[in-house]
């Protein structure tokens, strides 16, 4: 099934969606792209706000407006190369947690249930992106970043969960 299929089912059934992932085999180069196009649609998603930034909006009086282009920099850096970092990290993490608490599942699991997450909510994160860049702050932008956080945190519990309860 293509992934922008499984994407729109995993908001219904995260939990369907990661098995279905999971049977078809241990695939490092699925996690990693996974997380990779995930870090670079995330990137995406901070260009209105960096734009706007750039052009002066939201700044402190007297403040002045910094480089659009050492701020892609920056958060190219940032999502392309600490990220997945830290992410890996945390998947490592969470996996420890699983495992104490009686979780069944291996490392790739953790790690795919994590990355996964990732990508079937970007789409939240790109509206959430324009959001910012074109309201800028303020309640609208507050209120799809939560839609984004919950929705994160649901889908990835479920999707952990399930991960770890295959052995």
């Amino acid at each position: 099934m293509p992934v922008t299929s499984d994407i729109v089912r995993t908001w219904r059934a995260p939990r369907a969606v990661i098995r279905s992932i999971l049977d078809q085999g241990r695939r490092e180069d699925r996690a990693i792209a996974y997380l990779m196009i995930a870090c670079f649609l995330i990137f995406v998603a901070q260009w209105p706000r960096l734009s706007r930034t750039a052009a002066g909006f939201d700044l402190p009086p007297g403040a002045e407006a910094p480089d659009l282009t050492r701020l892609m920099a920056y958060e190219f850096l940032a999502w392309i190369m600490i990220w997945p970092l830290f992410l890996y990290f945390l998947a490592a993490i969470t996996h420890m947690i699983a495992k104490a608490l009686g979780g069944q599942g291996d490392w790739y699991g953790a790690r795919i249930a994590l990355f996964w997450s990732m990508l079937a909510t970007v789409p939240v994160l790109l509206l959430h992106g324009l959001t910012a860049g074109f309201i800028g702050p303020g309640q609208q932008t507050n209120i799809v970043g939560a839609i984004w956080v919950i929705g994160f945190l649901v889908i990835w519990f479920q999707s952990l969960r399930e991960a770890e309860s295959r052995p």
